[in-house]
């Protein structure tokens, strides 16, 4: 039988740079296995939740968007950053309001996944909202640039297949709802 991995003993901490999406921490840790000490770097960064938003006719609503790492523009689900002290159902509801002008009475919460746990110490809450309906304007913050569409759900799959639609979050939460296997 297999031994079970052992936790690793965090001997220090100390704070680097604040990047504006994250903090930096660096912890010294003590690997169980040879004993030696080692820095690691984690990124203390809020909790993050995304929405599947499907309007009454079960179209998904997406927001296009440029984003700075893939220097790309994007498909993606409505989501964004929990607000400290708010609790991530509600920041679905902000998101899909202030991103989209969407709303919806009918939500259910499919769980969360970890971003990359390997140096990221956050959670991503996935939000299903049916049958939105557009109420509002978008109410866009100074950093956002979002345009929003709506694709029937075989577009969407046909997109994640040819690799449009790429984002692992956004796939995380569609695939709590759709069944993503090419045919």
């Amino acid at each position: 039988m297999s031994q079970a991995p052992r936790p690793w003993t965090r001997v220090y901490s100390h704070y680097g740079p604040d990047l504006l999406i994250c903090r930096a921490r660096f912890d010294t840790l003590t690997n169980p296995r040879t004993g030696k000490d080692m820095l690691r770097t984690v990124l203390e960064t809020p909790q993050w939740c995304n929405v599947v938003a499907l309007t009454r006719e079960r179209r998904l609503i997406v927001v296009r968007q440029f984003r700075f790492g893939s220097s790309s523009i994007t498909t993606e689900i409505p989501g964004g950053v929990v607000d400290p002290l708010e609790e991530h159902g509600h920041a679905a509801r902000r998101e899909l309001r202030e991103e989209c002008g969407y709303t919806s009475e009918r939500w259910t919460y499919l769980g969360c996944v970890e971003p990359n746990p390997a140096f990221h110490d956050n959670l991503c809450h996935h939000w299903l909202a049916e049958d939105c309906e557009l109420t509002d304007p978008q109410d866009l913050d100074s950093g956002e640039d979002i345009v929003v569409d709506t694709l029937a759900l075989d577009e969407v799959r046909a997109r994640i297949a040819a690799g449009e639609i790429r984002h692992a979050l956004v796939i995380s939460a569609l695939a709590r709802v759709l069944d993503l296997r090419r045919p």
